[in-house]
C-alpha cells in the first residue's frame, strides 16, 4: 500500500470521526478534534516561526545595514513576548499587561479599520445603489438595515413607578428587526447544513472513488 492510499484511507476514516457527532459527542469525534488540533498547532507554530519570527529576526536583528532603531524596532516583539510570559507570574503579572493592552489596541484600530473601509462603506454604497436600480428591493434592504439597528438600540424611559419602558415606536421597529434576524439566521442556517451535506458527499465520493481506482 503506497502513502497516497493511506493518506486516503485515513482521509476517510477522520471523516467518518468528525461527521460521527452527528450521532451525539462520543469518543471517535472527540479523538478526531484533539488529533487535528494538535497537527493545527504544530502546523501554525512552524508557519509561524518560518514565515514570520524568522524573515523579521534576518530583516531587523541581523541585517547588516540595519541601524540603531531598526534593531530596537526588531526587539519590540521579543519584549512583548516575555511580558506576555510575565502573566503566568503573580509577582509580575503586572507586566504583562502592557503586552495585553498594546494587542487589543492595535488589534482594535486594525479591526475598527476595516470593518468601516471594508464593511460599513462598500455596504453603504451597494444599499444607494440597489436603492438606484431597484426602489422595493432598496426600500426593504434599508428597512432591514435600520430595523435591525433599531433591535439593538437600548434607549427606554424610566416610568413614575420605577419600571423601564421603552417608547411604542422603537419596540415596534424592534419587532420588525427581530424579524429580519430571525430570517437571516434561519437562511444562514439553512446553507450550512446545505453545505455540510453537499461536502460531505464530495468528500466521500472522492475518497472512495480514489481508493477503488476509479
Amino acid at each position: 500500500m503506497s502513502g497516497e492510499q493511506i493518506g486516503l484511507w485515513a482521509g476517510f476514516v477522520f471523516t467518518l470521526m468528525v461527521f460521527s457527532y452527528l450521532l451525539g459527542d462520543n469518543f471517535l469525534y472527540r479523538l478526531a478534534i484533539y488529533i487535528f488540533t494538535g497537527l493545527s498547532a504544530g502546523y501554525i507554530a512552524l508557519v509561524t516561526v518560518e514565515s514570520v519570527l524568522l524573515p523579521w529576526v534576518r530583516g531587523t536583528l541581523l541585517l547588516a545595514s540595519s541601524d540603531m532603531g531598526t534593531r530596537a524596532l526588531g526587539l519590540v516583539p521579543f519584549i512583548l513576548g516575555l511580558l506576555l510570559l510575565f502573566k503566568s507570574s503573580p509577582r509580575f503579572g503586572r507586566g504583562g499587561n502592557i503586552a495585553i493592552g498594546f494587542i487589543i489596541a492595535v488589534g482594535t484600530a486594525v479591526a475598527l479599520a476595516g470593518a468601516i473601509s471594508g464593511t460599513l462603506i462598500p455596504l453603504a454604497r451597494a444599499t444607494s445603489s440597489t436603492v438606484a436600480l431597484d426602489p422595493l428591493n432598496g426600500f426593504l434592504i434599508f428597512i432591514g438595515v435600520a430595523s435591525t439597528l433599531g433591535y439593538f438600540q437600548y434607549l427606554a424611559r424610566r416610568k413614575a413607578n420605577g419600571q423601564i419602558e421603552r417608547r411604542l415606536l422603537s419596540r415596534a421597529i424592534g419587532v420588525v428587526g427581530q424579524g429580519f434576524i430571525v430570517v437571516t439566521l434561519g437562511a444562514v442556517y439553512a446553507g450550512a447544513i446545505l453545505t455540510s451535506l453537499t461536502i460531505f458527499s464530495e468528500r466521500i465520493a472522492f475518497i472512495l472513488a480514489r481508493i477503488t481506482g476509479g
